[in-house]
């Protein structure tokens, strides 16, 4: 059938935006701006690398030890992340999504989430991406489709290009004054710290500084917005290109992750800045922090943007 490892690929244009969406995880594969990319790409026939683009969802980001309680029962999720015994990243992300509708602008994908273990709850997801004159909008719209009250969050998944090279000559702008300590190796939430003090401010972008070296892996809370409530995070690059993700207070979260490791294939290595704005934070399935309870019936939606500076 010759379908590419990304899956079936669908282009969307509008003035000078491009984006092109696959089907295995509804993931955004590539975004540009009069062919600059503000996304990093990945070829059409590689297997998703790192979730690069993915919509995630019924939960963004990690649930620690995959186990948690709800509604006075205890569910364990398979352990997505071996090297940390973490459930990670929800249930979506390897699906083949369908096509709902399409123009030459926009594209709407939806899944189905079964009920399985550790997740024994149906719920329908639509993403869709929509190209305009001010960039991309990305809206994900989830209906509790089951019997009962259902755990839910969502996040996306890119990876951000300023422009040439690699991110330490790149300038972050992250207007958030709170940032949430992890442990070192597992990364599994520890407590909320002012970016300010902690770690001598190492992660205190608020006024804008150049990445460098610095490592980040961490979700950002409490984020100043504009008159209409509208939170920009900037990445910037020397010769005065950049990209900016937007997000409202639907998404009071936002991971940023400097990619690093052994992991990384040499072309892969800090080539792109994630910036993942979340419905909630990691843990939130195991200690309620901004957890959405979708009841019967009852849909949610939340909407992020991508565009070029």
């Amino acid at each position: 059938m010759n379908i590419p490892a990304s899956g079936n690929q669908l282009e969307i244009q509008h003035g000078p935006y491009r984006a092109v969406v696959a089907d295995v995880g509804a993931t955004l594969r590539v975004l540009e701006h009069e062919g600059r990319p503000l996304v990093v790409p990945f070829a059409e026939d590689r297997v998703r690398p790192h979730y690069r683009g993915a919509v995630l969802t019924p939960w963004p980001n990690r649930v620690t030890d995959g186990r948690y309680e709800f509604d006075g029962r205890t569910h364990q999720l398979a352990l997505t992340e071996p090297a940390r015994s973490h459930a990670l990243h929800g249930l979506a992300a390897w699906a083949v999504w369908t096509l709902v509708e399409r123009s030459e602008a926009s594209v709407t994908l939806e899944t189905e989430i079964a009920p399985q273990s550790g997740y024994p709850w149906r719920v329908v997801t639509r993403a869709t991406y929509t190209l305009t004159d001010a960039g991309l909008a990305w809206t994900i719209t989830t209906t509790n489709t089951g019997d009962g009250d259902a755990p839910y969050g969502t996040g996306p998944h890119p990876y951000l290009v300023a422009g040439e090279g690699t991110l330490e000559r790149w300038t972050l702008t992250l207007p958030a004054a709170q940032v949430l300590e992890v442990t070192p190796e597992r990364l599994s939430p520890v407590a909320v710290r002012d970016v300010a003090a902690y770690g001598g401010g190492e992660l205190d972008f608020r006024a804008g500084r150049t990445l460098a070296e610095t490592f980040i892996d961490h979700a950002f809370t409490d984020v100043a917005r504009d008159a209409d409530g509208i939170a920009r995070v900037e990445v910037r690059a020397t010769e005065g290109t950049g990209v900016v993700m937007t997000f409202d207070a639907a998404s009071p979260w936002v991971q940023v992750h400097t990619p690093a490791g052994a992991d990384l294939a040499p072309e892969d290595f800090r080539v792109g800045l994630a910036v993942e704005p979340m419905t909630c934070p990691p843990g939130a399935f195991n200690d309620g922090t901004d957890l959405i309870v979708l009841a019967p019936g009852a849909t949610h939606a939340v909407t992020w943007g991508i565009a070029a500076l």
